[in-house]
């Protein structure tokens, strides 16, 4: 760990320190949000026939009235990059506010345009909480665990998923459509605890300087280490980058590897929401029934927890680039499988696979953006990345609509989802790792020597 005299680089403290109940403290919150969030996102899905039928509308305008889409673009591009100025549990506060009040406004919607815009509200903090959650747990994660733990937060996305398709349907026939949206309005409720648990940013600590609020912080991390008085915690020269976040993801050779981080959050959404939207039309058009979609819906979801966390086992192995862009080649790979599998039995496993290597994929993916930037601009990062490749995830409901209106043989709607896999591989390979924040750290250690002498360095700065 880096240290001068008196001074400790507490991210260093943080990437060398273990597991213990404050980590476990940010990763229960992390993964609680991101089981709302995707709660809050799939809901209308559930709801959807029901809303039609209510509210007379047609497939179209149904679509575009439930979709979350350009709200949840602009919340990671604008919230994310928000939260690098005015502190994470704050925008985190703000996000689960929006997303929780305007789901459940959106019960009390009668007609389209009402609920286009309480969906786009909504859609604000469901997208803008994604790049934040994931920088959190990335700051304050053990280096050797990092990628693990932020692909389990990532999960409970996944998780928000299964729960609309285990509940939805019981509450619609017992209560009606609305009340699957009433529901979502309880986590409003977990606000004030958010506020008064959830640990400040290390960046933005440093660059407001607050040293008792790092101190705190410091003890909380690694108890086991001294904490002395006098002790001044630093950081990198990125933690004094805050005025110019937007630039930042462009500069020191980075402008290239953040085009291709990019392209490859395109595809992985376009691959998703393909699925997402078309997957129970397209086991349809293959013969299936409404409940074995429902089925279907449930594997693919439960597959994208376990290529999630699988993933994030991996990468914290081996090298996280490398995971990444296996990852999406076996996403095209079962796309393909996908196609031409008869087999009821078989599909079932190919589905799994399917989640696994598409959504469990893109959850990888927001880990990878995390791992790559600093710090001080981490909620940036990934929310441009997020933002940007939300392109894809509007893109792919239209695009496979459009295909599957031309009535080709269904084999051939999966290979044009399969194509997006492809791409995101060849952009993931032409990232340049040397830029990453994570291998920038790693060679920084190597080069001292001082990832073998952390327990003394600490001694040594207490004293």
């Amino acid at each position: 760990m880096q240290q001068t005299g008196n001074q400790v680089d507490i991210h260093a403290l943080a990437g060398h320190s273990r597991f213990n109940r404050f980590h476990g403290l940010v990763l229960w919150w992390c993964v609680l949000i991101l089981v709302i969030d995707g709660y809050d996102l799939a809901v209308v899905g559930a709801a959807l026939p029901s809303i039609m039928k209510d509210m007379g509308v047609d497939a179209t305008s149904a679509g575009v009235a439930g979709s979350a889409l350009f709200g949840t673009m602009l919340g990671a591009i604008f919230l994310g990059t928000l939260a690098d100025r005015i502190g994470r549990p704050r925008m985190i506060a703000v996000c689960v506010a929006l997303f929780s009040v305007f789901t459940a406004l959106t019960g009390l919607a009668t007609e389209p345009i009402g609920f286009s815009v309480a969906r786009f509200i909504a859609g604000l903090g469901i997208g803008g909480v994604l790049p934040i959650v994931t920088a959190q747990m990335g700051e304050f994660a053990p280096a050797k665990l990092r990628t693990r733990l932020v692909t389990m937060v990532f999960a409970g996305y996944s998780v928000g998923g299964i729960l609309v398709a285990l509940t939805a349907k019981q509450l619609i026939e017992s209560h009606g459509w609305q009340w699957v949206f009433y529901v979502a309005g309880l986590p409003v409720l977990l606000i004030p605890l958010i506020l008064k648990t959830m640990p400040e940013s290390l960046s933005f600590l440093l660059k407001k300087g607050d040293q008792r609020q790092l101190g705190e912080i410091a003890a909380r991390l690694a108890p086991e280490q001294p904490n002395a008085a006098g002790t001044v915690y630093v950081g990198a020269s990125t933690d004094r980058l805050h005025d110019a976040p937007v630039r930042t993801l462009f500069d020191a050779g980075r402008a290239f590897s953040t085009v291709m981080i990019w392209v490859a959050f395109m595809t992985g959404l376009f691959m998703v929401y393909a699925l997402n939207s078309w997957l129970t039309k397209l086991m349809a058009m293959a013969g299936y029934s409404l409940g074995s979609a429902l089925n279907f819906v449930i594997v693919f979801n439960v597959g994208a927890i376990v290529g999630a966390i699988g993933g994030g086992l991996l990468s914290d192995r081996f090298n996280i680039k490398h995971v990444l862009v296996a990852f999406y080649v076996v996403g095209a790979a079962s796309l393909a499988a996908l196609a031409y599998t008869k087999s009821t039995e078989l599909l079932f496993v190919a589905v799994f696979v399917v989640g696994a290597s598409t959504l469990g994929t893109q959850l990888l993916a927001y880990a990878y953006a995390g791992d790559f930037y600093p710090p001080a601009v981490r909620s940036t990062g990934v929310g441009f990345a997020s933002g940007v490749g939300r392109i894809g995830a509007i893109a792919a409901p239209i695009l496979i609509g459009w295909l599957v209106s031309l009535s080709l043989p269904i084999e051939q709607n999966f290979m044009a989802i399969a194509l997006a896999g492809v791409i995101g591989a060849a952009a993931v390979s032409f990232v340049n790792q040397s830029r990453a924040a994570s291998t920038q750290a790693r060679a920084a250690r190597a080069a001292t020597g001082e990832a073998g002498r952390v327990d003394g360095a600490i001694r040594t700065a207490s004293k």
